[in-house]
């Protein structure tokens, strides 16, 4: 297709095209040409072009640029959506609007199989949610982060996407050799990256598929080795309890507690898991005028005289709700 282009020598390419782009007249729907010594940058209107460049406009056959249809393009507006492996994840209260949404996202180019509609928070112990299937039929998909592959079902076990940033600044802190415990692993995204930056994992959930999951995952990354998938209470990963498969107390160098609403409850099942030296992610949710000061006064009344407590990070993860924060303490005990 003939297009208007500016002709310019190779060598002044990038400073022509830059001076182009600055001037909000270049054609992103074709193709930059190149024919010997000289490149052939498309314009969408020759009269904006800089009128030292207006010499150098010539007609040209450029091909189209193969650019990927989006949603929004399908839709006239830009829709909120989240991607869990294959499956695009909207959250709508019309029901209208979610269908017209996950019809737009099939249609386009993003690779999908499966679109869902949140049909209710999180509920129950386990951290579930009801979905609305609004295309496709396979709510289970592989989830990939950081290098790693998570396999899982979001029908039945929680996981947020949105966390990877979050587990991807804990992972990071890690040091090989270490002993840690995920308390509340789910299907293993803080566990399995431990691992595999030389840690030695137990990682407890209540949520037996999810652990059913944790070991696919842990064995799909390489890891199954180093980590220990329990299904049940971490409360009984003290010793004492009946049926405790181990008694893990006083072993932890590192103690992950991502339940943000009740990890306080835990607190006293932490403090007997850590070792000599221990670092605690203790995730909570608090209201903005005192994010931190809630979790860390917990914290310090647990440890009570066996542990001097140090908050090393005080970390905002994201908003919660209006005037609410998802923060983490980074805190280490050390015995006295």
């Amino acid at each position: 297709m003939s297009v208007p282009c500016v002709a310019v020598e190779r060598e002044r390419g990038e400073a022509v095209r830059e001076r182009l782009a600055d001037a909000d007249v270049l054609d992103g729907d074709h193709e930059i040409a190149v024919d010997g010594d000289t490149i052939y940058i498309p314009v969408v209107d020759p009269e904006a072009v800089p009128a030292d460049l207006d010499a150098a406009i010539v007609e040209r056959d450029v091909a189209e640029r193969d650019r990927p249809l989006t949603p929004a393009e399908i839709l006239g507006y830009e829709p909120s959506l989240e991607r869990l492996g294959d499956i695009v994840i909207v959250d709508e209260e019309s029901d209208e609007r979610a269908r017209e949404i996950a019809e737009a996202v099939m249609a386009s180019d993003v690779p999908c199989e499966t679109v869902l509609n949140r049909a209710s928070p999180i509920e129950g112990e386990l951290r579930v949610r009801r979905w609305d299937v609004l295309a496709g039929t396979d709510t289970e998909t592989v989830h990939r982060e950081y290098g790693h592959e998570f396999l899982l079902d979001v029908a039945e076990v929680y996981f947020s996407p949105r966390l990877a940033t979050e587990r991807h600044r804990v992972i990071e802190q890690m040091e090989p050799g270490e002993d840690a415990i995920d308390m509340f692993a789910g299907v293993g995204p803080y566990a399995v990256p431990m691992a595999t930056r030389g840690a030695d994992v137990v990682a407890c959930d209540l949520n037996e598929r999810a652990v059913e999951y944790l070991r696919q995952n842990a064995a799909r990354n390489g890891v199954a080795d180093r980590v220990t998938a329990i299904a049940g209470d971490v409360r009984d990963l003290v010793g004492g309890a009946d049926g405790a498969p181990a008694d893990y107390a006083d072993t932890a160098d590192r103690l992950v507690m991502n339940l943000p609403h009740s990890a306080d409850e835990f607190l006293d099942t932490a403090v007997a898991l850590a070792g000599d030296e221990c670092v605690v992610h203790y995730y909570d949710i608090q209201h903005e005028d005192d994010p931190f000061g809630p979790g860390t006064r917990a914290i310090r009344a647990a440890a009570d005289d066996e542990y001097e407590v140090t908050v090393e990070t005080e970390h905002v993860v994201k908003s919660y709700a209006p005037h609410e924060y998802n923060v983490c303490l980074d805190v280490r005990l050390t015995r006295v």
